[in-house]
């Protein structure tokens, strides 16, 4: 009988009650964060899920979620599924007209809104014609409730009844519902997927089977938790694992950030990665030319011996030492670009181009691949220790699959 929630408490009684989980920039551009341990970041997702039971959120009704990946979303997400309540994460790039246009169409009782310039800009695009409440996550605005009264009002309901809490998620069941995916419309017009708490957590104990993920591990989050990737890949995974999460600050600042991180398994799509790659080669260009020689001829030896290896043949006897030398020099030093400590690199959301899968698996950093949907879940991922440029992997354990006549492949 496990819940989104359960993985939640199994994490704070496993892996420690004051263990660090979450880690959110304090927005002092030191590099300081405010910790949430697993102890923490359970207790304050019991005080929403009662605090939104107070407010007359009840099992089965939708809550929004618009705000960038962090902390507090973590916070909310499961706060909302714990008391039973269907969790709705909203593209934070739209335009204003066009989330509360998807707010409206999700049905949504209530919002969370990470700032008070997000609230007015959609308060501006017309919001009170929703007729939802308003959960603020930081600051105070006028028609919104502070997120810090939440979580009091659910404290004072678990001070008058011990048990609130524990009889309210009681109720949550494997086959509800517990998120509805508003997807971007990337394979054509945006649509809207409901998945249950038992799907999800299937999902994440599949992918404990076959990816190596501890407490020992960190990850880097960055992507919109609208989407399944970030959702389940890090989000869930992350919380399975009990491996803490640093967040970032956005894309400009995600160089900095991978550096003194240092996460040993990161989700991206490919265009970051391409972005990357492009920043790398822009910079080689900067260089003189016995630099550049340097670079291209390692990169080229490297592509070389990888390709022989993939067709089954040996490298010759003089690969190996020059290899060894083309890591040292210059492999190395793009690795440190990320931490220097990374182990699973993983592309998602989109193809990978096969030259790109290449450079990464030639610098000795091969990205993972794999595939899902949005309404199935992630269903693919190539093995950790051997992954193969161009395929989305082995299916997960557990997933049933075939192919039809005509090509299609079917998940189940």
């Amino acid at each position: 009988m496990r819940t989104v929630f359960t993985l939640l408490e199994e994490a704070a009684a496993k892996y420690g009650e004051n263990t660090p989980a979450l880690h959110q920039p304090a927005g002092s551009g030191k590099g300081e964060y405010h910790v949430y341990t697993w102890g923490t970041f359970r207790d304050i997702a019991r005080e929403i899920a009662v605090g939104l039971a107070q407010v007359g959120i009840r099992r089965g009704d939708i809550a929004a979620l618009h705000s960038e990946t962090r902390a507090e979303l973590y916070l909310a997400d499961f706060g909302i599924m714990a008391c039973g309540a269907i969790s709705a994460a909203v593209y934070t790039s739209y335009p204003p007209a066009e989330i509360l246009k998807t707010i409206e169409a999700s049905t949504a009782k209530l919002v969370f809104i990470d700032t008070p310039k997000a609230f007015r800009a959609l308060q501006a695009a017309g919001a009170a014609r929703l007729g939802v409440q308003w959960i603020l996550m930081h600051g105070e605005a006028e028609g919104a409730m502070p997120l810090a009264e939440l979580r009091a009002k659910g404290r004072q309901a678990m001070e008058q009844d011990a048990q609130y809490f524990a009889t309210l998620h009681a109720k949550v069941k494997p086959a509800d519902y517990a998120i509805l995916y508003l997807t971007s419309g990337a394979t054509g017009e945006p649509k809207m997927a409901l998945t249950t708490h038992g799907a999800l957590v299937t999902n994440v104990d599949m992918g404990m089977k076959v990816v190596d993920i501890s407490p020992k591990d960190r990850t880097l989050a960055f992507l919109p938790s609208a989407h399944i990737a970030q959702r389940i890949g890090i989000e869930l995974m992350s919380t399975r694992c009990g491996a803490p999460t640093w967040f970032s600050e956005g894309l400009s600042r995600l160089p900095h950030e991978m550096q003194s991180v240092a996460p040993t398994f990161f989700l991206a799509p490919p265009r970051v990665w391409e972005r990357i790659y492009s920043s790398v080669c822009t910079e080689i260009k900067k260089r003189g030319a016995a630099m550049q020689r340097v670079f291209w001829g390692a990169l080229g030896l490297a592509l070389k011996a990888n390709q022989l290896r993939a067709q089954g043949k040996s490298v010759p006897f003089w690969m190996p030492p020059a290899l060894r030398a083309a890591d040292r020099v210059v492999f190395a030093k793009l690795r440190a670009r990320f931490g220097g400590k990374m182990r699973i690199p993983v592309s998602g959301a989109a193809p990978l181009g096969k030259d790109l899968a290449h450079f990464y698996e030639a610098i000795g950093m091969p990205l993972i691949e794999g595939y899902g949907l949005t309404e199935g879940g992630i269903t693919t991922l190539n093995p950790i220790d051997g992954p193969k440029a161009g395929s989305i992997g082995k299916m997960l354990p557990g997933v049933e699959w075939k192919i039809t006549e005509d090509g299609e492949l079917c998940l189940g």
